[in-house]
């Protein structure tokens, strides 16, 4: 195998592993609030569920970005490209974006998910401006996303 295989592949996997970190961390710290709220109130559970899980879709984005930049070397169909070095390198920078804002993004969506739990632990009918929060930092992980794609889809192989 190529160094540029190696690179790109390298970059793939930062994206599901950083991407991954970051959601287990986000959704571990939301979990924690939302089973304190659930213990005081069962019938929260509905509410809460959805801003625990919302942390959890950095995870899923780095497994897209992996997914594209295999299909785009080949990977999935069994004849990958031969990759330069300088591809390698592209493609692995291109994977970047979601890598890192997913870890972080997701963990920071964490603790802004524990707070709007507190929310809705205080008044029930908070919800819905609680996830309004929660999902204002989900949008640094979306263009996050769209970078990475565009990117991929822009280098030449």
């Amino acid at each position: 195998m190529e160094l540029g295989n190696v690179l790109a592949i390298s970059g793939g996997a930062l994206a599901v592993i950083l991407g991954g970190i970051g959601s287990v961390l986000g959704v571990a710290t939301a979990g924690r609030s939302a089973a304190g709220v659930v213990a005081e109130d069962p019938d929260k559970f509905g509410s809460v569920l959805l801003l625990q899980a919302l942390p959890g879709t950095q995870g899923i984005y780095g497994m897209l970005i992996a997914f594209i930049l295999m299909g785009k070397i080949g990977l999935l169909g069994g004849a990958a490209v031969e990759l330069t070095t300088a591809q390698g390198w592209q493609l692995f920078a291109a994977c970047m974006p979601i890598a890192i804002l997913g870890l972080l993004s997701a963990i920071w969506q964490g603790k802004t998910a524990s707070a709007a739990i507190a929310m809705v632990a205080k008044r029930g009918d908070t919800a819905g401006k609680g996830l309004t929060m929660t999902v204002m930092v989900e949008t640094y992980a979306v263009l996050a996303l769209l970078a990475s794609i565009l990117m991929i889809n822009g280098i030449q192989l």
